[in-house]
């Protein structure tokens, strides 16, 4: 289905208020060792997907210094009076502080933070102080009992756990579901805070009436495309994700993936579907950023075609550059994965200019 913010980060199948402390010393070896054996006895019971996903998690800690930290944002869940309850966000955030320039990556729909920026995280941390949640009602922690469901919702709790963070200025790069966060970050909800804006693969451009038109001519809902239930859902996710599909994507590892990531929260997950169709980013007009943008598109995307790139580089006009990956789908952060990650850091360190432009560069 060409369903609205598409499951990018489900093709990686293929390839200040109670923050949780760092962990240190005993503690880090004690988590690492507790990982060690997870892994361990996952692979003895073939639970493939989820012996990825916790190697990702000893990947996250042990080699890159990233440590998972769990915020709750009460004040980020009210709108005006409505929508109160608590909200807990899990960020993966450095495991010390250093020189480098802070940068916000927001995942899309098909998967959580780890999931999605496989690729991109150890390349990227090498030159940014990197900060990856997992957005409101995905991951096994990030959690609302807010009924807001809207993209100025997610946009309200990312801006607040920066805040928790203690990080004043950023910048912000989401692809997909995530690049709508961020354009609404940009926009409104943390329009002083964001320096510049990365958007990868977003049909932000699009009216929601074009939306729901694009849902509306697929044969299945955009549940069933975005939110799957079996073996043969999550391959034509796959498949409508990435230009060049693996060609061995076996029923049990499907499986496994569909309870590692899709099973807990699908409701308001597809509560989060159906408000996205019903006032994308929640603006009408969308508003042009005075941002500096840098707009990424795969050429062969199936789920928001590049010519969505192509109008939202003219209605940000100078200000904004269009990158078009060849070869490339909806997932083109992992499968133009050396070619985003260059240009995000060209775009956010090589070409910056004033002062303080060169903090971090490597």
């Amino acid at each position: 289905m060409r369903a609205p913010a598409g499951g990018a980060s489900a093709t990686a199948l293929a390839a200040a208020m109670n923050i949780k402390q760092p962990l240190h010393g005993a503690s880090t070896l004690f988590a690492l060792l507790s990982l060690s054996l997870l892994l361990l006895r996952l692979l003895l019971r073939l639970r493939l997907a989820a012996f990825r996903d916790a190697a990702l998690s000893l990947h996250l800690l042990a080699r890159l210094r990233l440590r998972p930290v769990l915020l709750c944002l009460p004040s980020a869940c009210h709108d005006g009076g409505a929508g109160a309850g608590a909200t807990t966000l899990r960020v993966w955030c450095p495991a010390a502080p250093s020189s480098k320039p802070p940068l916000l990556l927001l995942h899309g729909f098909g998967g959580d933070a780890k999931w999605t920026w496989a690729r991109n995280l150890p390349r990227l941390s090498r030159h940014f102080h990197v900060y990856v949640p997992d957005l409101v009602f995905f991951g096994a922690q990030s959690r609302s009992a807010s009924p807001l469901r809207s993209v100025a919702f997610q946009a309200r709790c990312a801006a607040e756990a920066m805040r928790l963070l203690g990080v004043p200025r950023y910048d912000v790069a989401g692809i997909s579901y995530g690049g709508f966060v961020a354009y609404r970050m940009a926009a409104a909800e943390a329009r002083d805070a964001v320096g510049r804006l990365v958007i990868m693969t977003t049909g932000v451009a699009a009216t929601p009436g074009e939306m729901r038109a694009m849902a509306a001519r697929e044969d299945r809902t955009v549940e069933d495309a975005l939110l799957p239930d079996t073996a043969e859902g999550l391959r034509f996710l796959v498949r409508r994700s990435m230009h060049r599909p693996p060609p061995w994507m076996p029923d049990f590892v499907l499986d496994d993936f569909i309870q590692l990531m899709y099973v807990d929260q699908k409701r308001k997950r597809a509560e989060l579907l159906h408000e996205l169709l019903k006032t994308g980013a929640g603006f009408d007009p969308l508003p042009v950023l005075t941002q500096e943008t840098l707009i990424i598109w795969g050429d062969k995307d199936q789920v928001f075609p590049v010519d969505l790139g192509h109008r939202l580089h003219r209605l940000l006009g100078e200000r904004s550059r269009l990158e078009i990956v060849r070869d490339a789908g909806h997932a083109l952060q992992l499968e133009g994965a050396d070619h985003v990650n260059r240009s995000i850091k060209s775009f956010l360190l090589d070409e910056r200019v004033g002062p303080g432009a060169g903090a971090g560069r490597k």
